[in-house]
């Protein structure tokens, strides 16, 4: 069975999600969409869901990913391994290296 070391209540994961939010956002914000748009573009039914991945309480599910790329203007491979340095960064470390630029 797989064990996370990672838990919420960590400071530093807590702190990645606040990274991975703000990223969300920069890029949303580039695009000039609303949360409430970015919402209806990525089938979300709420708005508040992206305001919760915004301020880092919550993750965009994996089967998802391709469709917020798409919606960000952003390369789905580019994409994915900035999410993973943020919500995985064992497994990014691990494929990337400790100090690899997701950019």
């Amino acid at each position: 069975m797989y064990s996370s070391q990672q838990k919420l209540s960590s400071p530093e994961v807590a702190e990645l999600r606040r990274e991975a939010g703000l990223y969300l956002k920069d890029l949303r914000e580039k695009r000039g969409l609303s949360q409430r748009q970015m919402a209806e573009k990525v089938g979300g039914n709420y708005y508040t869901f992206i305001s919760q991945l915004e301020s880092g309480r919550g993750r965009i599910p994996p089967d998802r990913y391709l469709i917020w790329a798409d919606v960000l203007g952003v390369e789905p491979e580019v994409f994915v391994k900035n999410l993973l340095r943020y919500y995985d960064p064992v497994t990014y470390s691990i494929l990337f290296g400790q100090n690899a630029s997701a950019r």
